[in-house]
């Protein structure tokens, strides 16, 4: 028997329609130097269909690739809207990598247009004229195009393109099962590798963001967007908040601690998200000039890299904001899992669940496997690495062949950890991270999460170094705050009573920074080389 329903094809144009027509007076803001910019999404979607024509104009006319070299703001919004809606294919250039990767991923994804915001034209330059596929950019702003016009391509202004046009298209039927938009890995080792997502995957995407036991957008909500829109599509928070009708706050360039607050002040978001070193620049902002009000904010989706139980104590006892760790990635959509804690419990009994990697979201499938192969139970005890499946996980990269990511239909995460019978996943380490030590396995990100609590460290990071007697011991790296000082003995005494004896550290290094991936992530094979290349001050204890 065949179903009766409609065949309708889930794409992004069926979201810019819905956001079009039933939100239209919902609200994108972006922040500014003289003022922030107010746009309605009915008028961002006008300018979407304006952008689709120009792109048409210039040769747009399948599923080529526009590649986008913007800050999050209102054009960068209306290119994610417009490109795939147009049937071709939207390309997020990470605008933090190194120009040799930038030159590459452009080249390996075949963009053939990339719209650029003027403040980041000295950057592209740098690279364009490696672009050997490129034939047209956009600028978007008024900044000087000169740098641009050596390298040969056609260069025109994004408000030009636009000027003139017609504020509607007609959005084609796409295949659901076509790209609509590709990201590349950050490229930690090797070249990055690209992921295209397709409609079906970003509107499945979008919906389960939407939900209440994932990140609960709603037309309710405002959400400040600070992570990069070229980082796995902004969390998906872009789109559902299209799809929910939630206001949509892009802080541009504007991403330290200071306009991060003031945006917070007024433009009163409900909820945001970010990497947690943001947060935590933003928690001693706040330390170090009180009196802010950001209490309009209700949640904090946090992920990229775990969140130290100190950062989200913090939030909660000192401005009753929640942050809800996350876990994804790049291929993964990247929703995977949410840490909501399970209902009845204690607030003290939930920080057991709060401080894990969640439960999955509807729509995606876990388990962890051992180095056998062998899947191991939900017991919360047994180790291995995580694997998921799901109709917005990655089966494959684009035009590169992987099969030690991919296991008969899963995706290798690479990361290490356990699942306990309730289905909440706690990550102990990157596979390429975990310190085994005389046969026993430590978990850096457990002691990095318990260094950050110390009272006088900003940062910690910690590596395996090689041992003479245990083939590795870890390394604590450490950040002090400002006019904060302790020794090594000191930290030893204060981790003692709080894990156990054997991980304590006994090489020490205090450092600036912790060096940091072009997401923010901390960069661990950056400094496991300037240990092993003598560039640590490190102090060994006996």
């Amino acid at each position: 028997m065949r179903s009766t329903m409609q065949d309708v094809p889930l794409s992004i144009a069926s979201i810019l329609r819905h956001g079009q027509q039933v939100f239209g007076d919902a609200t994108l803001t972006t922040l500014g130097d003289t003022g922030n910019r107010r746009a309605s999404f009915a008028e961002v979607s006008a300018n979407a269909a304006r952008l689709a024509h120009g792109l048409r104009g210039l040769g747009i006319d399948g599923d080529q690739r526009v590649g986008t070299f913007m800050w999050n703001n209102q054009e960068h919004m209306e290119a994610y809207l417009a490109v795939p809606s147009m049937g071709a294919v939207l390309h997020t250039l990470n605008i933090r990598l190194f120009p040799d990767q930038v030159t590459y991923i452009a080249n390996h994804a075949g963009d053939e247009v990339v719209i650029v915001d003027s403040s980041l034209i000295p950057l592209l330059a740098k690279v364009l004229g490696g672009m050997t596929t490129v034939h047209t950019v956009l600028v978007v702003g008024d900044g000087d195009i000169a740098p641009l016009e050596p390298t040969g391509k056609q260069i025109l202004r994004y408000a030009d393109v636009l000027s003139g046009g017609s504020a509607s298209y007609n959005w084609p039927d796409v295949d659901e099962r076509s790209a609509a938009a590709m990201c590349y890995t950050s490229g930690t080792t090797g070249n990055p590798k690209g992921v295209a997502y397709s409609h079906r995957s970003m509107w499945l995407h979008s919906q389960a963001a939407c939900t209440t036991n994932s990140l609960q957008l709603s037309f309710q909500d405002t959400a400040l967007v600070i992570v990069p829109q070229f980082h796995a599509n902004a969390w998906g928070i872009p789109y559902a908040a299209f799809m929910a009708g939630a206001d949509l706050v892009m802080p541009d360039r504007f991403l330290q601690a200071e306009p991060l607050v003031r945006a917070i002040e007024t433009e009163k978001p409900t909820m945001s998200g970010a990497v947690p070193t943001i947060w935590n620049d933003i928690l001693n902002y706040l330390r170090a000039n009180p009196g802010h009000d950001i209490s309009s904010i209700q949640r904090i989706i946090c992920g990229g890299s775990a969140v130290p139980r100190a950062l989200m104590e913090g939030f909660a006892s000192e401005f009753g904001i929640r942050i809800i760790q996350a876990w994804g990635m790049t291929e993964t959509s990247p929703l995977g899992s949410v840490a909501w804690p399970p209902r009845g419990l204690s607030e003290e009994a939930a920080w057991d669940y709060r401080t894990t990697a969640g439960r999955f979201a509807f729509g995606v499938e876990g388990r962890i496997v051992d180095d056998s192969g062998e899947v191991q139970p939900r017991d919360g005890k047994a180790v291995g690495e995580l694997q998921v499946r799901g109709p917005w996980v990655a089966a494959a990269y684009y035009q590169d062949d992987d099969p030690q990511k991919f296991d008969g239909g899963w995706l290798r995460t690479g990361d290490v950890g356990t699942i306990d019978p309730r289905g909440y996943i706690t990550l102990t380490d990157r596979a390429k991270d975990v310190i085994k030590s005389g046969g026993e396995w430590i978990s850096s990100v457990e002691l990095e999460g318990t260094l950050m609590a110390h009272p006088a460290i900003r940062e910690a990071a910690v590596v395996g170094v090689p041992d003479e007697r245990w083939d590795e011991r870890p390394l604590a790296a450490v950040v002090l705050k400002d006019g904060e000082s302790v020794t090594p003995d000191e930290l030893c005494t204060w981790l003692a009573e709080r894990v156990a004896k054997w991980w304590l550290p006994e090489r020490w290094a205090f450092i600036e920074e912790v060096p940091k991936t072009s997401v923010g992530k901390f960069d661990k094979k950056v400094l496991r080389k300037s240990y092993a290349d003598g560039e640590l001050e490190v102090t060994t204890l006996p």
